[in-house]
């Protein structure tokens, strides 16, 4: 509208200029002419200027009112989240219990090391400190993290609001004093606002800061403690044979009443176990499922031996299977407690215990009366050196009871080797065991003696350990053993493609590598036990640790190791969900369900797989990028030579998805009918009725002209051929085959059996006889049993089926006259 009324006035100012230069004579036109033109000239150019400019001033104007608009709401909804955060983001009391928990926490921790210390420092006390002091330390670093990211937020709402307060879009000010005025309005109204919650941002701000101050003087305190620990550590272990105490006999040192110390260990106890517990449910979640499933298979394998009356009296070679939930306890525990890295001694102790109880029930009966007595006597010896273990401080009173139960040990050790029945010892190397924990004990006694406590106490713990872990490990192997002897006796004949474990390739007996392992575990047990130990193991930590560099990767030896480690674990598992899936002897003569849970086999270990490789690569921290090389240099592999096999992998998915066919289906395969047996990732398995297993791929499989009996309610149709002599009695046949056919139980009834007369043969006239079996299993037997009913049947009705005749005619020859 503006341009148009410029464009209005221009025109009617020329028009006016021009009849006036009309009426002028021509003496003076030329004079006024030009005159005029400058005049008007000027005039347009001071015009288009005062519109520009006022054109300019209102555009500014309109980008400033709108940048206020824009500048307003980001108030508010900076304010509406600075004030939800507030209602709702820190809750300070709850750090200041947390920190006063963190303090108290310390307080106990440090008691015997840092305050209360005694003659000499202790390696269980130092070794039960440090891991409680390392656990608070990681809690105050996680708070102080977090204290961090939200006063990082605390900062980002008032720089959000402080810089909005300074945007220069702001001080522009309408011109007309109404304007003015509501925008001053607006201005009042949001500072308002504003002000309050910027207030309540400094508060929050100054009290996240003082919880930081607060935190950070934790965490330094914490640390420096550390670092004493690991100094008196050192110390310790490089003065292992130092006296610490006078002798046993000689005048008492420092003194603490025997109750403080023990209050205080079990306190200490509790803190590790507790926070050790924290950090590792998920292995301990881990450790009951492995007990719950090889709970589960030992059950279902003394099902199987009971129903097939195989179970003997005296459970000789059957020990595994006698209580399958302690031999499932004890067999997990000793082989997976490896997987607790650096565990506490008090959970050490329960699970050393809980195999020991479950032992002593599994020897009742089984072993002669003199050695399980000593079990039991070992037993007992052990649980005392386990509690004496859980005693953190030394004292005169403790010393004396290291002495009483070493020197018990040493009498009890040398009269069962002197005196004990060698010749009923079920496992001989027990021996070698007890004979190491009477010298261990008597260097315990010598040790203690001397003063040199914290030696003596690792010789007197170290040698009850040694025998009851070496017992514990025997009779693991023996039940393992044992174990996969019934599996094997049961399994024998099994076909490692439809059950997927070979029990014939893993044999009877646990392999050598088995052995080895348990005896370097068994080093490791008895080493924890020395101050040394872990100074002997930093370095090959470090080894596994250390990161690796090639190129822009890194890695270490433990996340290679891991990436194995669970690639392999969940091949054993896809086997091992596969092998229950497809277990005869677990089921219930369900035979749909069986089909049913064998049909889901190949997507259910791929689904396993797949998630075992990517958790495996994100455990090893691959790049993607390598991943996609891999990925291109497979699509090279493909290209060339590897189409056959991508096609059979396909061809797998497409019948897992697509389900044409299904494991325990009686299928007939371009001329091979049998039963599907399995259904791999590469190809499949058919049972052929004459016992031969054909392998075919599952490109072929797919391709072929699959015939699926059991799509069709495993039922089939048969047809018998039979002749019967011309001058027969045609109805009383039909009336005889239908009477037949009606007595066989195996008969479908509809639809109903059908007698046909086919043809006039040379010799006698051609009848079928057509009937559905209600299992196709039954089919071969069906039709040879109706065979011989129908041959009785003929003979009673005196029905004669003829033989095939030929006429022959010889022609001689007349003979001349």
């Amino acid at each position: 509208m503006k341009i148009k009324a410029f464009l209005l006035i221009l025109i009617l100012m020329c028009t006016f200029n021009l009849l006036r230069a009309q009426k002028q004579d021509s003496l003076h036109g030329s004079t006024l002419s030009d005159s005029l033109k400058q005049t008007f000239v000027q005039k347009m150019q001071d015009f288009a200027k005062r519109s520009a400019k006022k054109s300019k001033e209102e555009f500014e104007a309109d980008k400033a009112t709108i940048d206020q608009i824009r500048i307003f709401e980001q108030f508010r909804k900076t304010m509406q989240k600075a004030r939800n955060y507030l209602n709702n983001g820190l809750d300070t009391p709850g750090i200041k219990n947390e920190l006063k928990e963190i303090d108290d926490d310390f307080v106990k921790a440090g008691d015997g090391v840092f305050t209360n210390k005694g003659t000499a420092h202790t390696f269980r006390n130092l070794t039960a400190t440090s891991k409680i002091l390392a656990e608070l330390l990681k809690k105050a670093n996680a708070r102080k993290i977090s204290l961090d990211a939200n006063q990082q937020l605390l900062n980002n709402f008032r720089y959000q609001l402080d810089s909005l307060s300074s945007e220069p879009a702001l001080f522009k000010f309408p011109q007309d004093s109404v304007s003015l005025m509501k925008y001053l309005n607006k201005v009042v109204l949001v500072a308002r606002e504003v002000k309050p919650v910027d207030s309540m941002l400094k508060i929050a701000n100054s009290n996240i800061q003082s919880l930081l101050n607060q935190v950070n003087v934790s965490v330094f305190k914490l640390q420096n403690h550390l670092e004493d620990i690991e100094f008196y550590q050192q110390a310790m272990a490089d003065n292992g044979f130092k006296r610490e105490f006078g002798n046993l006999l000689g005048p008492e040192g420092h003194y603490r009443p025997f109750g403080e110390i023990l209050a205080n260990s079990w306190t200490k106890g509790l803190m590790t176990l507790g926070f050790y517990a924290e950090n590792n449910y998920g292995k301990l979640l881990t450790l009951m499922l492995l007990v719950f499933l090889s709970f589960t298979y030992l059950k279902s394998l003394k099902n199987i031996y009971k129903d097939s009356n195989l179970l003997h009296e005296n459970m000789e070679g059957q020990l595994v299977i006698r209580y399958p939930f302690l031999s499932a306890l004890l067999i997990v525990i000793s082989i997976f407690q490896f997987i607790f890295q650096s565990p506490p001694f008090i959970l050490n102790a329960i699970l050393w215990i809980s195999c020991c109880i479950a032992l002593s029930i599994i020897f009742k009966r089984f072993i002669n009366k003199y050695w399980m007595n000593v079990w039991l006597a070992m037993v007992v010896l052990f649980g005392l050196a386990v509690i004496d273990n859980l005693i953190l401080q030394a004292s005169r009173t403790e010393r004396w009871v290291i002495l009483i139960i070493s020197a018990t040990g040493i009498f009890f050790g040398v009269f069962t080797l002197l005196k004990g029945k060698r010749d009923t010892l079920r496992e001989k190397w027990i021996v070698y065991s007890i004979a190491l924990m009477v010298f261990l004990e008597s260097m315990s006694v010598l040790m203690n003696l001397l003063g040199r406590y914290n030696l003596a106490k690792t010789f007197f713990i170290g040698g009850y350990l040694n025998v009851v872990v070496a017992i514990l490990f025997l009779w693991t192997v023996r039940l393992i053993n044992e174990g996969l002897n019934l599996a094997f006796n049961i399994y024998a004949g099994q076909d490692k493609k439809l059950f997927y474990l070979n029990f014939s390739k893993v044999g009877k007996r646990a392999p050598l590598l088995f052995y080895a392992l348990l005896i370097i575990g068994w080093l490791v047990l008895f080493g924890r036990n020395f101050p040394a130990y872990s100074y002997f193991s930093k370095p090959l930590k470090e080894f596994f640790t250390e990161d690796r560099t090639i190129g822009d990767y890194t890695f270490s030896i433990n996340t290679l190791l891991l990436f194995v480690v669970i690639i392999v674990i969940s091949v054993i598992v896809s086997k091992v969900v596969s092998f229950f899936a497809s277990d005869k002897h677990l089921e219930h003569n369900d035979d749909n369900k069986r089909y049913g849970i064998g049909s889901w086999l190949l997507l259910v270990r791929i689904a396993i797989l797949a998630i075992g490789l990517f958790l495996a690569v994100a455990a090893a921290g691959i790049p993607i990028d390598r991943i996609t090389i891999i990925l291109g240099a497979l699509g090279v592999g493909i290209g060339f030579g590897l189409q056959t096999l991508v096609n059979n992998l396909a061809s797998g998915l497409i019948i897992a998805f697509e389900k044409p066919v299904n494991v325990g289906d009686i299928v007939d395969v371009d001329g091979q009918a049998g039963t599907m047996k399995s259904i791999g990732f590469r190809s499949s398995v058919i049972s052929t009725w004459d016992g031969a297993d054909v392998v075919m791929p599952n490109g072929d499989l797919l391709n072929a002209h699959l015939i699926n009996w059991s799509l069709g309610g495993n039922r089939k149709r048969i047809s018998i051929n039979v002749n019967v002599a011309y001058n027969s009695d045609l109805q009383k046949i039909r009336a005889v085959l239908m009477d037949v056919l009606s007595q066989e139980e195996r008969i479908i009834k509809s639809p109903a059996p059908a007698v046909q007369y086919e043809q006039f043969a040379d010799s006698a006239i051609g009848i079928k006889i057509y009937f559905w079996t209600k299992q196709i299993g039954n089919a071969a037997n069906t039709k040879s049993d109706l065979i011989v009913a129908i041959n009785e049947a003929f003979k009673t009705n005196d029905i004669i089926i003829p033989y095939q005749k030929q006429d022959i005619t010889i022609h001689y020859p007349k003979e001349k006259e």
